[in-house]
This record gives C-alpha cells, structure tokens and sequence, in this order.
C-alpha cells in the first residue's frame, strides 16, 4: 500500500481490463518517473475519446462520426457481412487485407453464465440489415472458444431460415505449432477442416 493519491492511481490503472496490480503499480511509477511522460496530453486524450467516439450506428465499430469509415466507403462488398464479437475484432481481419466486405459488432458473445443471452447482443440490428436480401453472405467470426461457438450455432440456426449462404472461419492448428501441444478440440477442427494439396 503506498500513500493517498499514489495507490489511487494504481487502484484506477488496475481496473482497465488486462492491467493487473504490478502492471499497475509498474504504469504509475512509469508516470511518476519519467519526466517527459505528458500526463496532460494523456488526460486531454482520455477526455476526448469520451466525447468524440461512438459507435457506428449501422455495424457497431467504434467510429468519430454516426457511421464508420467501414460502412461509408463504397469500395466495400456491400454483399458480405462478417460478424464479430467486439470492434477489435474488424481490426484484426483488416490487418490481413483479406475481407472486403462490411463487418456487423455484436459488443460480446452469448455466455449464460455471465448473463449475456441473445437479447443483450447486436443481433436484432443484424437482422434488420439483412431483411433487404442484398447481403448474400454472412461470415460468422466469432472467437473459437465456448462463447463464440454458442454464439455461432444461435447465429446459424436463426439465419438459415432467410436463404443466406452462411459460413464459419476455419480453425485449426495455429502456423508454427507442434501437434503434440494442440488440444482435442483444435486437432479435430483441423481435420474436419482439412484441404486438397495441388502439387
């Protein structure tokens, strides 16, 4: 414990998600130390992500306007949905330059532990953008964990009833992993997704 406005800073930097009590403490003496660190600028910043950000009001992502660069850009395949648990999530699929189309955020997965139904995602919003049938594809990239299957079985239930060509991500064995350390699941979704090898 150290004194008065010191651990409050490390009791704030260890609420964000990920930063627990070291890293905490480890940020504030970052802070405290290190005289070019602009606390100000920090502060301006954090102020200004509050005000100015939002989501986009079509897809989710988050965005500095009512729409995201995303779904204003008319390059995009405006066809192709991808779905995805979290605006972090688009940033990691634009990263592969691999997706062209439009992304819908459904802002968590389903987890009845946690009390997260299908009520509490993004779903009614995505059923709403495909009641026009322009979209002939949507992309399910849900996380390959409990959560992100459930979600995308309730996804591929509930969309198969509106003639959409629905499909999932592969997954499999990770690029440089040895099959030994790969777990049940993994190994069999590497098989199930397995491919032909031209020579």
């Amino acid at each position: 414990m150290y004194e008065g406005i010191i651990q409050e800073l490390i009791d704030e930097l260890g609420r964000l998600p990920g930063i627990g009590p070291k890293s905490a403490q480890r940020i504030a003496f970052h802070i405290l130390q290190t005289e070019s660190f602009d606390v100000k600028r920090l502060a301006e910043v954090l102020l200004e992500v509050r005000d100015k950000v939002r989501f986009c009001e079509i897809c989710g992502n988050v965005a500095q306007e009512e729409t995201c660069a995303i779904c204003r850009d008319p390059r995009r395949n405006h066809t192709t949905i991808c779905v995805v648990e979290e605006a972090k999530d688009v940033v990691a699929i634009e990263r592969t330059r691999e997706f062209r189309g439009l992304y819908h955020v459904l802002g968590g997965a389903i987890s009845p532990i946690d009390g997260v139904g299908p009520d509490d995602l993004r779903i009614r919003q995505l059923m709403t953008r495909l009641a026009d049938a322009s979209v002939t594809e949507v992309i399910i990239a849900t996380d390959p964990n409990l959560e992100g299957e459930a979600t995308a079985t309730y996804l591929t239930r509930l969309l198969s009833t509106l003639g959409v060509r629905v499909t999932r991500l592969a997954s499999g064995l990770p690029v440089g992993g040895d099959l030994e350390y790969a777990d049940e699941v993994t190994l069999g979704r590497a098989f199930e997704g397995r491919r032909v090898v031209e020579a």
